[in-house]
């Protein structure tokens, strides 16, 4: 109950606040899958009736909610979003000194103290962790590449022309690997097997798409 309490109070602080990412569907009323989807595509389908084709590249990171790093999250409720006095130190108490411990049956492993992370299946884990991650709507907006973000998956797309494709892949890339850094400056990383690459289009321009790409 008393998170529930906090986070009616937290939550619209960092929602009003203009370091809160815009583009993370998840966590707040009148966002969901569905509007994450339907932004992607509202992209995809401007750029081919534009007659270009879009690259989209989709980032996942390997157990997320688990690696925050508690100053880093702390510094930047602080910094980013003006958190401060008690709220800060009610939070500072909220994620010191946890332990867990897995039980199976009658069975239980020994129990760790938890140094990392926020509690997963908590009321206010998916609002912290939206706060942890807002700052990589800037990096990525820096590169001039479109993204949209639900949870820890991180969806990023460009639209491109045959005349611009080599420099518009290679400003993907370096798009790519700056999330990549900040991810692993701030103590996330990025999942390989699960991140993918599509180009979608109308078959001319996948052909000549694939042309450029040999």
């Amino acid at each position: 109950m008393i998170e529930r309490l906090v986070l009616c109070r937290l939550r619209p602080h960092l929602l009003s606040s203009d370091n809160f990412n815009l583009l993370q569907s998840a966590y707040w009323t009148g966002h969901s899958t569905e509007t994450a989807l339907l932004c992607v595509l509202d992209n995809i389908y401007k750029s081919t009736d534009s007659l270009q084709l879009t690259t989209v590249v989709c980032l996942d990171i390997s157990a997320a909610f688990d690696t925050i790093s508690h100053s880093t999250l702390l510094q930047r409720l602080c910094e980013e979003f003006g958190v401060a006095g008690i709220p800060l130190d009610w939070l500072r108490s909220y994620l010191s000194n946890r332990s867990y411990y897995v039980k199976l049956g009658s069975h239980s492993s020994p129990t760790v103290n938890c140094t990392s992370g926020v509690p997963q299946g908590s009321v206010l884990g998916p609002i912290l962790f939206a706060a942890y991650i807002s700052p990589l709507s800037r990096v990525i907006s820096s590169h001039g590449v479109g993204h949209h973000q639900y949870a820890d998956d991180t969806q990023l797309f460009l639209a491109m022309r045959a005349s611009t494709m080599q420099a518009d892949l290679l400003k993907l890339e370096a798009c790519t690997c700056h999330v990549k850094s900040w991810f692993a400056e701030n103590d996330l990383l990025l999942n390989a097997d699960k991140s993918e690459v599509m180009m979608i289009g109308i078959s001319s321009q996948l052909r000549l798409a694939a042309t450029f790409s040999r």
